[in-house]
Parts: structure tokens; sequence; C-alpha cells
């Protein structure tokens, strides 16, 4: 006789365990997100009376008792020197050259203002004169600078001269190039093709011709001669 109970697949009981299971998690999941009461906290400590309290009410203001003390910011100096790097040239300058000589030797309004290209003696206090072509002149105030070139040993020498230096003594213009230059700084005369060779010659006929008119051989005055105060020209003393 075969029996009533019924045959039950073999995942059948797997599934039903699943389905339990799955149940189970819902209802965790539920209590999780359950909201808790919520418990009141307790007040916050009272502070004693002896203890200051940095605020004062006031018209039902709160103004703190003790005030940051300020200060009125210091006087500028823009007003008295609205251009301080102008006036510290100048000052400067009046110490470094008193006659303005060199100021007006190297001024561009000066008809006579030395260019690129033009032969320059420089004597100085200490050391021998340099003389050599004029190939750069750079007008930064009292930092003016030119750029001497000469040949020596058949070798080319370079050297920049501060002109408000004080230990150059004078310049002087001893030959103007016969055609002025289309450019401001020469440098192309430091390649080989371009060089003019040294100066010596035209700086020995230089130094010639103003002996022979220091002397009065060639019936011209000299002007620093013409610049003489009575007293100093019967002592024969130099008017500086």
């Amino acid at each position: 006789m075969a029996s009533l109970t019924p045959i039950l697949r073999p995942t059948s009981c797997w599934k039903t365990l699943l389905r339990r299971s799955r149940q189970q998690k819902m209802c965790i999941r539920c209590l999780t997100t359950f909201e808790p009461p919520t418990v009141p906290l307790p007040p916050p400590p009272r502070l004693p009376s002896s203890y200051p309290s940095p605020f004062k009410l006031s018209r039902g203001i709160r103004e703190p008792i003790n005030k940051i003390k300020t200060y009125p910011p210091p006087p500028s100096a823009r007003n008295k020197y609205p251009c301080p790097l102008d006036e510290w040239t100048a000052m400067h300058l009046k110490d470094l050259d008193p006659t303005g000589s060199r100021t007006r030797l190297f001024a561009r309004n000066n008809p006579d203002v030395p260019n690129a290209g033009d032969i320059l003696l420089v004597t100085f206090k200490n050391g021998d004169p340099f003389a050599g072509y004029c190939i750069s002149i750079k007008r930064r105030g009292v930092d003016t600078a030119i750029l001497l070139r000469n040949r020596m040993m058949v070798t080319g020498v370079e050297m920049w001269v501060k002109i408000y230096s004080p230990n150059v003594t004078a310049i002087e213009v001893v030959k103007r190039a016969e055609k002025r230059a289309r450019r401001a700084r020469l440098y192309y005369m430091r390649k080989p093709k371009h060089d003019r060779g040294s100066v010596e010659g035209e700086v020995k006929e230089y130094l010639k011709r103003r002996r022979l008119i220091r002397s009065g051989a060639l019936g011209v005055k000299d002007p620093t001669m013409s610049a003489k105060r009575p007293e100093q020209a019967k002592s024969g003393v130099k008017a500086s």
C-alpha cells in the first residue's frame, strides 16, 4: 500500500529556509531603524556669582567690559616725499657733481654731447688714463656710464667708466666721428671685420695739439686759462 505522504522535491526545503531567513532580516532591519526615545540632557552647570562676566547688559545691548585699545595709523611720508627716487638722485648728484659739468656734458639737449663712435679720453686720480671708441652710453642717473673700446697688444680691451665716479678726474673728446652712427650701441665693433684698431695715434696728436694751445704757440687761447681771476693771473695759479 502506497504511503499518503507527499513526495517533496530536493530543493523545496532550501527555498523554505531561505524565505524564512529573508523575513527575519526584514524584522531585524525594522528594529534597528526604529528611533529610540530621546533622553533629556542635563542643564549646563551655572557659574558662581563671584566669577567676573566678560559682558555687561546696557540698555539691552551686550557690550564687552574691556575694549581693545586702538591706535591711529602712522603718518605717511608720501605727501612729504612724492618722488623719493628723484630726490635721492638729485641729492647724490649734488655731492658727486657740484658744478654740474658732467651732467651738462652728457645731457641729451647738449649740442656737443659725446655720441657712440667718438674717441674719448678718461683721466683717473689713481692709474693711467684710458682712451677708446665709445661704443655705448647708458644714462641711468647716478649710475650713468660709458663703454670704451681700444686695442692693446693686438687684443681688444673694453672698460666701463662711471662718469660720476670720484676716481674720474676728466673726460675729454679726442676726436668725433665723421658720420654719426645709426645705432646707439656699436657692439658690432667687437668683430674683427669691423674693429677699428688702436686709438694711440689720435690720442698722441690730441695731446700734442692741446699742449701747443696751452703754450700759445698756435695763437689760440686756452679756454681753461680764460677763467682765471686777476689775482690768479699774476701768480700763475690755474682756476679750479
